[in-house]
């Protein structure tokens, strides 16, 4: 049964150095580390919108245990860092019936709201607008994906997953090489269970920088980025293992 527990999963970031960061970039930095992210909503377009949906039970609108750490680390790695990107979540109540339901109605109509929003006002001039959702959230990005026009979808930069409950279901409407679903070893939820394991917390810690890298490649690449692409991936012997393309 889905517990609470996931709250005693929250896993810290590391400290930044204000002697590797400048003043601004520290503090773009240290906003990202954030529960609550509003950039999209308040500042409005930039070359990458991340639309964020929280896991169950956590607070503000983007969580503690994956949101901050992959923003920090996509800030580190996309050209431009933070200033280049404007992160919003989605306001839901993320709580455990909304996740033995399929995903919070209510949440996957905001997100597929927000992505249309963005997509509208931003696309076309370049930005890459990317649906990222984590446990529950990646419910929330599915239904959101099945629920938007295809000419919407089409304008989608990426989709990337971590600990989804939809695993080994592509997220409709964008494409096998523009999406990132990350799934541990022995996460009770990417089997479709509903048991929050010691697996299902640690993606944050363990996959931020994959996360990064992947987006990078969305980023530099454009469209015709050829990234990689992982279903139900674990760490064997420090390397990730290929378990099959999405279908």
């Amino acid at each position: 049964m889905l517990t609470t527990s996931l709250l005693l999963g929250l896993l810290a970031t590391p400290a930044l150095s204000m002697a590797t960061l400048a003043p601004g970039r520290l503090a773009a930095r240290q906003n990202l580390g954030s529960d609550t992210q509003n950039q999209f909503s308040s500042g409005g377009c930039k070359p990458m919108v991340i639309v964020f949906a929280r896991g169950t039970t956590e607070s503000g609108n983007v969580g503690t245990i994956v949101g901050p750490p992959v923003f920090q680390a996509v800030a580190a790695k996309v050209p431009g860092g933070a200033a280049k990107m404007a992160v919003q979540g989605v306001e839901y109540a993320a709580d455990i019936p909304g996740f033995l339901a399929g995903g919070d109605k209510t949440g996957s109509k905001n997100m597929a709201d927000l992505v249309a929003k963005a997509t509208a006002q931003c696309a076309d001039s370049g930005s890459q607008i990317v649906m990222m959702g984590y446990s529950q959230g990646c419910q929330l990005v599915h239904n959101a994906a099945k629920s938007l026009p295809a000419a919407t979808m089409a304008k989608v930069g990426a989709a990337v997953c971590f600990g989804d409950p939809n695993n080994g279901t592509a997220v409709q409407g964008v494409p096998a090489a523009k999406t990132l679903i990350v799934c541990h070893d022995n996460d009770n939820i990417c089997q479709h269970g509903s048991q929050i394991r010691q697996a299902h917390l640690t993606y944050g810690k363990l996959n931020a920088a994959d996360a990064a890298d992947f987006l990078n490649k969305i980023m530099t690449a454009g469209a015709s980025s050829a990234a990689t692409v992982w279903r139900g991936v674990d760490r064997r012997g420090g390397k990730w293992a290929w378990l099959g393309p999405i279908t």
